[in-house]
């Protein structure tokens, strides 16, 4: 039995920010019960909701020196689903409404956080053969295993990974500060290590120390080896390109299932499709306030309000593609020129735009469902969730050439009527704009083939289960290394 703990700042159904939460509370559920004991470990914030928190267990206490003193460490336990969830306790740096705050505090509490998740581990009696690190919150993880933890028999050939969800965010902070929060030794603030053109890298430690890397699709893995998407750390990855590997995430199919989902309408298959989304179709036209026409295109967007996102790309020709047989459904927040912009079209055209400028999780099931097509023109996608959603519910992605989206879906060749989407290669409004009246023109025109397309999107296996394969792989092949 291979011990597995995967360490991170967020995990569904605990905390959520984003897609890394989803992959953390998905991911242990589908290893090999028995072959894999896999076990996560995450803060224990104090905003985590009440009912979670009254169900922990107390699993011991310490204290650890850290930044000057000592700091109370406490470990919680939690069973759920199967999987065992240990959160490390400290009202000090988890309190608070929300996981993240300003960026100097955030740094201190995640070193705080991967110094305790190791030092834990005696104490609740669970002694991994490898850490699966998550983002640069965890990325010290590696580096105190091999340096600070190193000469404990304890930690004596333990293992580590760390994987890339996004390389926008590194937990970066000048040297100084960061040698005192992490208590390592002046000598590894150097190029070779942490340091990162004049400041210190926590993502980059993780990275130089791990003794694998991963990324969420196989795309992203060769576009961070690029000085565009590489965010500065490409010369280092390129380095490490021979344990370096790209592994696209899943989507938990218990509970985006359109078969059995309470959030929707009325629920429906691959089998039925044809006959009950039109019905979430209409509901949703009813409740958004668009015009209650079938024969119009919705199109769906749910997606944090950036220009990561292809906003920019939009806001260039959206008035433009009104004017279009469709109609459009926005839900999330995010930078306030695309909120502003959202309400305007909305208010101007209430027939053919409906924004809801906040976020809601059983909102974004309805349009999912109810949704004929579902853009995402990101500038780059490490993974993407949201398009794999979309192909499960039915709703055709229309998606740029990038990262997880080039690798999941498929786009449309009339010619051999193969493909479970709509797919653009250029950062470029007019061809995103040409690639969505392509979407539309099949779908008004070869209401058939458009199904068709409908059909085999859903019929694709979208579980981690193929995934969660991969990483066992990665997993015998690094602790048998």
């Amino acid at each position: 039995m291979k011990k597995i703990l995967l360490a991170a700042s967020e995990c569904v159904p605990f905390i959520k920010t984003g897609g890394l939460a989803d992959v953390v509370g998905a991911l242990p559920k589908y290893f090999d019960k028995e072959q894999f004991d896999a076990r996560v470990i995450l803060p224990k914030y104090t905003c985590i909701p009440e009912k979670y928190r009254n169900d922990m267990q107390f699993a011991g206490s310490f204290y650890m020196y850290f930044n000057g003193r000592d700091r109370y460490v406490g470990v919680m336990r939690l069973e759920l689903s199967g999987v065992t969830f240990y959160f490390v306790d400290n009202e000090e740096y988890f309190g608070g409404p929300s996981p993240y705050t300003d960026a100097r505090y955030d740094i201190e509490k995640f070193c705080f956080f991967c110094k305790a998740a190791l030092a834990v581990l005696p104490t609740i009696g669970f002694q991994p053969d490898l850490i699966h690190c998550n983002d640069w919150h965890t990325g010290l993880i590696p580096v105190y295993l091999k340096n600070e933890f190193h000469s404990d028999p304890f930690y004596a050939g333990m293992k580590s990974i760390i994987t890339i969800h996004t390389l926008r965010f590194q937990g970066q902070w000048n040297v100084k500060e960061m040698e005192q929060f992490t208590g390592l030794p002046n000598e590894l603030f150097t190029p070779d290590k942490l340091e990162f053109y004049g400041d210190a890298s926590m993502f980059k430690g993780g990275i130089v120390y791990a003794d694998a890397v991963t990324t969420v699709s196989e795309t992203y893995s060769r576009e961070v080896m690029t000085p565009f998407f590489g965010e500065r750390l490409d010369p280092l990855l390129s380095a490490r390109s021979n344990c370096f590997t790209g592994i696209v995430n899943g989507i938990d199919t218990e509970i985006f299932a359109p078969a059995h989902d309470p959030l929707i309408w009325k629920e429906y298959s691959a089998e039925d499709f044809r006959k009950y989304k039109k019905v979430n179709k209409a509901a949703l036209q009813k409740q958004m306030g668009l015009a209650a026409d079938p024969k119009k295109m919705v199109v769906g967007l749910v997606s944090r309000l950036t220009d990561q996102k292809g906003l920019d790309l939009v806001a260039r020709v959206f008035e433009e593609m009104l004017y279009e047989n469709l109609q459009f459904v926005i839900l999330g927040t995010g930078e306030k020129k695309y909120e502003d912009m959202f309400r305007y079209f909305a208010g101007r055209f209430p027939d053919r735009v409906a924004a809801c400028i906040t976020y809601s999780e059983e909102l974004s099931h309805r349009i999912y469902a109810g949704t004929d097509a579902f853009l995402m023109p990101s500038l780059f996608e490490p993974c993407g969730l949201s398009q794999l959603i979309a192909l499960r519910y039915g709703s055709v992605p229309i998606v740029r050439e990038t990262g997880g989206l080039k690798d999941t879906v498929q786009p449309y060749d009339e010619t051999k009527n193969t493909g479970t989407g709509f797919s653009f290669a250029n950062y470029n409004a007019h061809e995103m704009m040409a690639t969505v009246r392509y979407a539309e023109n099949v779908f008004t025109n070869d209401k058939r083939r458009f199904n068709q397309i409908v059909e085999r999107g859903m019929k694709m296996d979208y579980s981690w289960n193929a995934s969660a394969r991969k990483y066992e792989a990665l997993y015998d092949k690094v602790i048998g290394g």
